[in-house]
């Protein structure tokens, strides 16, 4: 099964999730909206953010930094 997290939805209605499939993999879902034609595609995270800093890709590293916060360093 796999597990998703919506990370954006754009004001055009574009939305994009981050996904875990059944092996581990993760991968970002970008949803085309309709009056774009509707398509579906899955990115790798390091293309994703390479691709700029859109809001899309700033709700990825501000979900990633809360991680960090969750889990401090030890030292």
């Amino acid at each position: 099964m796999k597990k998703a997290r919506k990370l954006y939805e754009s004001p055009s209605g574009d939305r994009w999730y981050l996904i875990r499939d059944p092996s581990g993999a993760l991968f970002v879902r970008h949803e085309a909206n309709v009056a774009s034609g509707g398509q579906v595609e899955h990115e790798d995270i390091a293309i994703f953010l390479g691709r700029g800093a859109g809001p899309e890709q700033q709700e990825l590293l501000r979900l990633i930094g809360t991680l960090v916060e969750e889990h401090p360093a030890n030292g």
